[in-house]
């Protein structure tokens, strides 16, 4: 999964739920439902969070985490790779010093 399809997914998934509690606040229903409503809705999220924490704290394989670990990976790689370049540059630079100092 792409970043920009693990980024459209949130997008789906926090519009889905914002047009649910838009849809649900201005529906023609009593107070009472709404209530009963909205909060049967946010305890369906709050329980889909949470599988989602526990998911990533057990470092079970997601589509996100997936993408989150590969991601990190190429981090790592890539300030590893700078660093080695970085002490190939220092390692020229004493090797240049000193042999103007000899």
């Amino acid at each position: 999964m792409s970043k920009n399809s693990g980024d459209t997914l949130m997008a789906f998934i926090a519009g889905a739920a914002a047009g649910a509690l838009l849809g649900i606040l201005y529906a023609p229903d009593k107070g009472v439902h709404t209530r009963q409503k909205l909060s049967f809705q946010l305890e369906k999220y709050r329980e889909m969070l949470q599988n989602l924490i526990n998911d990533f704290v057990e470092g079970k394989e997601t589509p996100l985490n997936s993408e989150a670990k590969s991601m990190g990976q190429k981090v790592v790689d890539d300030a590893k790779s700078k660093a080695e370049k970085l002490l190939e540059d220092v390692d020229e630079l004493l090797d240049q010093i000193k042999g103007k100092n000899k």
